[in-house]
């Protein structure tokens, strides 16, 4: 039975490489929002000292 324990590693390897590039796209997608909402507190920041009273 070397030929079924061969493809029950295969179908490990393809579900890990399948939940490491689900880690990897999700990852992508929350440096994405975090850096969008730096960007967002900072233009806010600017915009509070542009308009702060004198």
């Amino acid at each position: 039975m070397p030929d079924a324990e061969g493809d029950q590693e295969r179908e490990r390897e393809q579900r890990r490489l399948a939940q490491e590039t689900k880690n990897e796209r999700h990852m992508w997608w929350w440096l994405a929002y975090f850096l969008f909402g730096i960007h967002i507190v900072a233009f806010v920041m600017i915009y509070a000292v542009m308009h702060a009273p004198k």
